[in-house]
């Protein structure tokens, strides 16, 4: 059943615990919030890590993606190695309106450099609840962090729906245009990628930013 599909992608979730990794995860799968989930709900997941799947089509290629969610505290740190080992895509994500969660954002880097085992993995950087009023870190300083860090970037709201569809879709399309990330494992299938000459737009409308 699975014939059509270019490849299946391990994506990672990270971030500080309450950003809302696990809400950007059911809105993208399963297009559902729910406005009670609390961090602590992370830790009903095995061993602190939450898995699903979700097959989707970017630019006339269908991806499998495996994503992973972990619960983001200390005590699961233990996981990490395997966690990281073979990824090639990362969402990390904070909360707008809670700058200690964007402070943060070095330690999850730094982390990511000790264990991703590929060197051209891609990153996207999501500042998530941006239907709140109390914003603390502005869209700019999102921004000039994911320039100087050359990740994708892009605001987004689990509870509204803005930004999450786009934020998966554009880092699957930069994962597909870097073959080097997937192609080993398709060799013998003989696929074709398949590549639109409109460029950017489509479900994002605009509103990602590919850096």
């Amino acid at each position: 059943m699975d014939e059509d599909v270019l490849t299946t992608l391990k994506i990672l979730i990270i971030g500080e615990s309450g950003v809302g990794k696990s809400s950007l995860l059911l809105r993208f799968t399963d297009d559902t919030f729910d406005p009670e989930l609390a961090a602590t709900i992370e830790f009903l997941f095995f061993q602190g890590v939450d898995f699903k799947v979700k097959t989707i089509s970017v630019d006339g290629n269908k991806a499998k993606l495996a994503i992973w969610d972990t619960a983001g505290q200390e005590r699961f740190r233990t996981l990490t190695p395997s966690y990281y080992r073979g990824a090639q895509g990362v969402i990390l994500v904070y909360d707008v309106t809670r700058r200690d969660t964007f402070v943060k954002l070095d330690n999850w880097l730094n982390e990511l450099e000790t264990y991703c085992t590929r060197n051209d993995i891609v990153n996207m950087l999501v500042g998530n609840k941006i239907d709140k009023e109390n914003r603390e870190v502005d869209r700019n300083e999102g921004l000039k962090f994911a320039r100087k860090h050359s990740m994708l970037f892009i605001e987004a709201s689990a509870k509204t729906c803005d930004g999450v569809q786009c934020a998966f879709e554009e880092l699957v399309e930069k994962i597909i245009q870097t073959p080097g990330l997937w192609e080993s494992e398709n060799q013998n299938k003989g696929v074709k990628l398949s590549y639109k000459e409109e460029g950017h737009g489509g479900a994002c409308g605009g509103y990602c930013s590919l850096l």
